[in-house]
């Protein structure tokens, strides 16, 4: 295969990895060599591929600046497969707590043809708990002559008092540049001509994984030969260059519902793959977006019309709307179904942004008037939005619930303190006032999350806030706290509903 021929064989050649490459080939040329590490990092992305590097810089027998020669003995047999001392392992597959256990014993035995023996074990997040335990020891005092890698797509699941013996190093997602730049070296070595254009359709489809950029271009070749044109480039990727994804991209910008839904139903009339039409104005949207924010666009760009058309209806906000709306569009159910993209084109013109958050003295001044926002006009889009039967609630009642939101977002641990467990008495001069039902609720906010949440209600109240808790009267003993007296029936009737009996 294309990549297994191309896969770097030095330092020097692995792309976008720059800060840790430079960091190992320090520590090599210096001694300072640690005895376990943890690559983590996307697929594709190098880890497996530098780990393989590091053992032969470890095992060479004439390194240059931590750089393996690539010609002696050590290297020649990691390049070819044969060393017996580096030992790589699919904790997919070796999971388990027999298969460390075989590990932990052979560890002791001294290398039989490389000075180190290196254990590289990919997809480390595999292995139970049992192996992982199993495995602690060892890792915190291997034998001199033994280095432990542990790679993994999914740092998160790696014990921390495993990740706490290893030097962590993660890997990034390439830059689309450093892509391009990789597969032309590659297409110059190997007599391919392909058009500027189709590397870079070929980098952004790999979203930054060199592997999959060296998948996509062997891919390319095998369908269109060695010299494909920009629209063979387009076909063998999948992709959908469609006139109509710049049309629709221009309908949501303006909140044009009825000739958005017109394009969606067309494109699914012709047979057009959905989910890569919707890719493709998800990437417009973005590029928009983009050039609105830096205020200029690149030189011989198409889009400036959708630029100039966002920033007249309304700027970041309808962009964000729009793409957000479109990249929640699921076809996995139906790929052929157009249903998918309708509803997200709808979501994106009729629902609104988030309400900006006010100060709690607003809201309860507004609550206090009896009046109620106007209803939109059909085919408007509402200024504000609330959940089913916000309007029955006071204004306390929603601040607290964006309250208890905005810091179960920040830190789910601690916001959920704030779960139905307290409630607004005042909120004068910058203080914030909160009530609580049960004693150790109110402890624990008083100590522990006083920061969080005077961070985040300063943000939504957009004025620095000094909390204070109060245990309200009555309630020490059982504390539970009191009926909320039919808030659903409450909110029903603010719905226009009508009792079929007299309340009591």
């Amino acid at each position: 295969m294309l990549y297994g021929k191309w896969r770097p064989r030095g330092f020097d050649e692995v792309v976008g990895q720059d800060h840790i490459v430079t960091t190992l080939r320090n520590a090599l040329a210096t001694g300072q060599m640690a005895h376990a590490y943890l690559f983590s990092g996307p697929r594709g992305t190098g880890k497996t591929t530098t780990a393989r590097i590091l053992a032969r810089a470890l095992n060479c027998l004439a390194p240059v600046e931590g750089e393996p020669c690539g010609t002696c003995t050590s290297c020649r047999a990691i390049l070819s497969g044969t060393a017996l001392d580096l030992i790589e392992m699919d904790a997919a597959s070796n999971r388990g707590i027999d298969d460390i256990r075989e590990l932990r014993d052979k560890i002791a035995f001294a290398p039989s043809d490389l000075k180190m023996k290196v254990y590289l074990l990919d997809e480390a997040h595999m292995l139970t708990d049992g192996a992982f335990n199993a495995l602690l020891k060892t890792l915190e005092e291997p034998p001199p002559h033994a280095v432990f890698i542990l790679a993994t797509t999914e740092s998160h699941k790696i014990p921390a008092t495993v990740a706490s013996r290893c030097q962590r190093y993660d890997f990034h997602r390439m830059n689309n540049g450093a892509a391009v730049d990789r597969l032309r070296y590659i297409c110059e070595q190997e007599g391919f001509v392909i058009p500027a254009k189709g590397l870079h359709l070929i980098a952004v489809q790999s979203r930054g994984g060199m592997r999959d950029a060296i998948t996509l271009l062997e891919q390319v070749v095998a369908r269109y030969g060695v010299t494909p044109s920009e629209e063979g480039v387009v076909e063998a990727l999948g992709l959908v260059q469609d006139a109509r994804s710049g049309a629709l991209a221009l309908a949501l910008i303006e909140r044009d519902l009825a000739g958005a839904l017109d394009i969606a139903r067309e494109v699914g009339e012709d047979g057009v793959n959905l989910a890569r039409f919707t890719r493709a104005t998800v990437d417009i949207l973005r590029e928009v977006l983009r050039a609105s924010l830096r205020g200029q666009s690149e030189p011989g760009w198409q889009w400036d019309s959708l630029v100039e058309a966002a920033q007249a209806a309304g700027g970041v906000e309808v962009l964000t709307d729009a793409i957000a709306a479109l990249a929640a569009a699921d076809f996995r159910l139906d790929p052929t179904s157009p249903i998918p993209l309708e509803v997200a084109i709808a979501t994106a013109v009729l629902v609104p942004a988030a309400p900006e958050p006010r100060p709690v003295a607003a809201t309860a001044a507004e609550g206090r008037s009896g009046t109620r926002p106007a209803r939109p006009a059909a085919g408007t889009r509402p200024a504000t939005a609330t959940s089913g039967g916000d309007e029955a609630q006071s204004p306390e009642e929603r601040f607290m619930r964006e309250l208890h939101e905005a810091c179960r977002l920040s830190n789910p641990r601690l916001g959920a303190w704030l779960n139905g467990s307290c409630k607004v008495i005042a909120m004068d001069s910058g203080v914030l006032e909160l009530g609580f039902w049960n004693k150790l609720h109110c402890d624990k906010v008083d100590h522990d999350v006083r920061p969080l949440v005077e961070e985040q209600a300063s943000l939504l109240l957009k004025q620095p806030v000094q909390l204070k808790v109060t245990l309200l009267e009555g309630v020490q003993e059982t504390g539970r706290r009191p009926p909320r007296s039919g808030h659903l029936a409450a909110a029903a009737k603010a719905l226009g509903a009508v009792p079929v009996q007299k309340d009591g």
